[in-house]
């Protein structure tokens, strides 16, 4: 038990130093020997968990889509149990519906990659010529999940007459994984603040008029207490003349 613990434990500290090493200097020119040096182990020990760095790029990834998958998965629970505790339903505007599930979950992603470097890793290989796996394209799998809420809010009547859920999906997609790209040279695109202006600024387009008075730009999170200078909660301004 004991040295299956400590193959489970470097194995995950591989896995954590090439991911660092990913963000910092770049997939083509990390090498293995760095990558054992990093984690304070051999490069034997490395040979016996990954053949190759292919295979260790690959579990890098398949680690930051255990994590993206999370976040996804609690978002909707956040949702549903926010709907449930209002007695609205999934629509209601107390509980700010699909749309709201969706502004949650892009904070919650911010917030991994401000924190996770695994999580930072995964979309980095998204970008990578050589592929790490099929499919391992994790933007891709955020679009996917991203344009399946907002199909779910237009079938709640939650988006504006004129707005399309694809072409809602092109722009929250673009900001964020231009967010977390930009972090990666200054923290900053990452803050709450960034993306709570962001959805302040989109919200009021997407939105009708009804479901926009249930949305919070900053996100539902335990306390209300204001991050990175902006007070919480900080709700979409309603259209002009509304």
């Amino acid at each position: 038990m004991a040295q299956q613990e400590r193959a489970v434990r470097t194995r995950n500290a591989l896995i954590e130093s090439a991911a660092e090493l990913f963000c910092k200097d770049g997939f083509d020119v990390v090498s293995l020997s760095t990558i054992s040096a990093r984690a304070g182990v051999s490069n034997g020990a490395l040979h016996f968990h990954f053949a190759s760095k292919a295979a260790l790029a690959a579990a890098v990834w398949e680690a930051a889509a255990q994590r993206l998958r999370r976040i996804t998965v609690e978002g909707r629970a956040r949702g549903e149990a926010a709907a449930t505790a209002g007695g609205t339903g999934s629509t209601g505007t107390g509980s700010g519906g699909s749309l709201q599930v969706l502004v949650d979950t892009t904070h919650a992603l911010l917030r991994g990659l401000r924190h996770d470097v695994i999580l930072r890793a995964g979309f980095d290989l998204s970008e990578s010529p050589v592929p790490v796996a099929a499919g391992a394209d994790l933007r891709r799998r955020w679009q996917t999940w991203v344009e399946g809420v907002l199909a779910e809010a237009a079938r709640e009547g939650a988006l504006a007459r004129d707005v399309s859920p694809q072409d809602a999906a092109h722009a929250v997609v673009a900001a964020t994984v231009g967010f977390g790209a930009l972090g990666s040279r200054n923290a900053q695109w990452l803050s709450q603040s960034m993306l709570t202006r962001f959805w302040a600024l989109l919200l009021p387009r997407l939105s009708t008029e009804a479901a926009l008075k249930g949305l919070v730009a900053s996100g539902r999170r335990e306390g209300t207490a204001g991050v990175d200078g902006v007070p919480s909660p900080f709700r979409a301004t309603a259209r002009s003349g509304a």
